[in-house]
């Protein structure tokens, strides 16, 4: 799956769409940016409740093609502007983190991620 299917598949709503479209090589749910930092896999997604541009830091690091926001939450400008400047999707959705993650799941695996 690519970064730019990701928002039909979750019924997201991307709000930074200026990214780097990019093959997705799996996931990890954590609002813990410490954990995701040491686990996540490089060029997934990070799935989270944490909206703010420390999140993009760590995606950054962990050169992630996208940060996912569950629960609705609303993203800061700073947020935003930081993933731009990164060239990382951002996507909200009203879903939690377990919801998310089980959709992901079946689909990423059967890449290897």
């Amino acid at each position: 799956m690519k970064t730019s299917e990701l928002a039909a598949f979750l019924g997201a709503e991307c709000v930074q769409p200026e990214y780097d479209d990019k093959e997705i090589a799996g996931g990890y749910t954590s609002d813990l940016l410490s954990d995701a930092m040491g686990h996540a896999v490089d060029e997934g997604v990070l799935i989270t409740v944490q909206a703010h541009k420390n999140t993009v830091a760590v995606a950054t690091l962990k050169d992630l093609a996208a940060v996912i926001i569950c629960g609705g939450r609303p993203v800061p400008d700073d947020m935003i502007q930081a993933a731009r400047n990164e060239r990382i999707a951002v996507f909200v959705t009203p879903e939690n983190q377990f919801t998310v993650s089980g959709k992901l799941y079946p689909l990423l695996t059967k890449t290897g991620g």
